[in-house]
């Protein structure tokens, strides 16, 4: 049994943020305000099929999946490209590669007791964000 990502997780801490978003094109005015943001992420899962979101004050981002099989998805909450993703289970932790303009683009959620870990990388960028379940 996969391990079980259903809840509401609040961020706790956002490490290198902005240098992937430079190494996505980002423009200086939406970097400046997306670095300062609190987020919350909703996971809703049944198996391997997730239903998330991304909220937060200025911009919220929906994505929904099934673990296996490859979609596309416009990353509109984030640099509003095309990308072709393809989430797989690494033992406990749901690891995306998205093809696309960038290289060596994805992420990584994993778990940690109540804390809900996201390694997002672009480039040879990465940022480590850190979210703590509140439901």
């Amino acid at each position: 049994m996969p391990a079980d990502y259903n809840g509401r997780w609040e961020m706790v801490t956002n490490e290198n943020f902005e240098d992937v978003m430079k190494a996505l094109d980002i423009d200086i005015a939406t970097r400046k305000i997306a670095k300062h943001l609190h987020q919350t992420k909703v996971f809703v899962q049944n198996g391997d099929k997730f239903e998330t979101k991304t909220l937060s004050t200025f911009r919220n981002y929906e994505v929904n999946f099934t673990v296996g099989e490859e979609f596309e998805e416009h990353t509109k909450g984030l640099d509003n490209r095309m990308v072709k993703s393809l989430v797989t289970w690494d033992g406990d932790k749901l690891v995306c590669i998205q093809k696309g303009e960038k290289e060596n683009r994805g992420w990584k959620h994993w778990l940690e007791g109540d804390l809900l870990h996201l390694e997002i990388h672009v480039l040879d960028k990465v940022c480590h964000q850190v979210f703590k379940k509140v439901q």
